[in-house]
Parts: C-alpha cells; sequence; structure tokens
C-alpha cells in the first residue's frame, strides 16, 4: 500500500540527527514539528482507513466461518432426515466456503498487519512530537543565551579597542612631554655664559633709586639741613 511506503521512514526517523545537522537549530525544531504535525494528520486519517478495513476483513471472515458451521449443522440434519441430496448440497457449499475461508483469513492477516504498522508509526510520530514540544522551550532558551554571549563577545572586543585607543593617548602623552623636558633641557644648556655674568652684575649693581638717595643726602647735609 502506497500510504506504508510513504510513511515507511518514520519509523526509523531520528529526530536528534536532524537537529544535529541544522544550521538553525531554533527554525529547525519549527519547521519539525509542522512537518511532523501534518505527517499525523495524515496517518491518522489513514491508520483509521486501514483499521476500518481491518474490522471488515474479520468481520467476513466470522461471516464465513458461521456459514460452514451452519452447513455442517444442516448437512447433519438431512442425513438424520434420511435426505441424502439434501446433505450433499449442504456439504457442497460448506466446502465452497471452506475454500473462501482461506483466502478471507490471508485477506484478513494482511490488512491486520497494516493496521499494526500503522498503528506503530502513529505511536511513533506521537512520540517524536512530543519529545519535540518538551525541548523545544529548551532548544530556544540555549539559542538566546547563545546570542546574547555572543553580542556580549563583541561588546568585549569594542572595549578592548576602545583600552587600547587610550593607551596609545597615553603613549603619545607621555612622548610629548619627554619631547618638552628635552626641549628645555636644550634651552639650559644653550644660555651663554655672557647672559649668566650680565645677571650677576645685576645683582650686585646699585639700583638707580640707591644713587638718587645718596645724591639727596649728600645735597642736604652741604646746605646744613
Amino acid at each position: 500500500m502506497n500510504i506504508l511506503t510513504r510513511f515507511k521512514d518514520i519509523m526509523s526517523a531520528n529526530v536528534n540527527a536532524l537537529l544535529d545537522k541544522a544550521e538553525d537549530p531554533e527554525k529547525m525544531v519549527d519547521q519539525c514539528l509542522r512537518n511532523l504535525n501534518n505527517d499525523l494528520g495524515k496517518v491518522k486519517s489513514e491508520t483509521a482507513a486501514i483499521m476500518a478495513e481491518e474490522q471488515r476483513a474479520k468481520r467476513e471472515l466470522d461471516e464465513c466461518k458461521e456459514d460452514i458451521e451452519k452447513m455442517q449443522r444442516f448437512a447433519i440434519k438431512a442425513v438424520e432426515a434420511g435426505n441424502d441430496n439434501d446433505a450433499k448440497k449442504f456439504l457442497e457449499k460448506k466446502a465452497l466456503l471452506t475454500s473462501n475461508q482461506i483466502s478471507l483469513e490471508a485477506s484478513y492477516q494482511t490488512a491486520s498487519e497494516n493496521a499494526m504498522n500503522m498503528k506503530a508509526m502513529h505511536d511513533k510520530l506521537v512520540a517524536d512530537i512530543e519529545q519535540l514540544e518538551s525541548r523545544k522551550k529548551l532548544i530556544k532558551g540555549k539559542m538566546a543565551v547563545a546570542k546574547t554571549q555572543e553580542r556580549m563577545n563583541k561588546m568585549t572586543s569594542s572595549v578592548n579597542g576602545a583600552n587600547n585607543s587610550i593607551k596609545a593617548f597615553e603613549r603619545m602623552e607621555q612622548k610629548a612631554n619627554e619631547a618638552l623636558d628635552h626641549a628645555n633641557a636644550m634651552a639650559e644648556l644653550n644660555k651663554s655664559s655672557d647672559d649668566d655674568l650680565k645677571d650677576l652684575e645685576a645683582k650686585y649693581s646699585d639700583s638707580p633709586s640707591s644713587a638718587v638717595d645718596d645724591e639727596l643726602a649728600a645735597l642736604k647735609q652741604s646746605l646744613g639741613k
């Protein structure tokens, strides 16, 4: 039957393997659930049809067995009544029904196996869906944590870049300080000895105000004041 071929792979489906191969587990688990629920609807419908076929085959087989037993009872009564021709007719009908019973038993056996396989596929599919539903939140939770960690990693990288910039700025400032110190030192070294002497003369020479004061004192003395 086509439906058995169509859903044969469901029996060997490995949901964990599908998730492991997924590039985006969060999307894959949703897709798996959609696919499995879609398949479950088809499996349920076909399983019901095959189980109904099994019941019909069993009913036909049971009716055939009842008819065989009935023909046997009628044949016995006919013999007991001395009607061998009637008994023969009943036995001929019984033989025909017995031949049909073999075919009906084979049909019922096939229908029973098909129903069992479809029921097993249905149960497997339900179990897979329940497993995915129970793991769905866990998978999505892990993906959310992973994305948060990824954002934190990028932020850490940015902070490290800022720290490197600050360190580079500090190095430039240190170089500027060194250059200023070097320039001041060169200016000190380039200062001439004449400049030093002038500074010393200015230190020990009388200031103009001091000479004026001395001259004023001498003038007062000459005037008797």
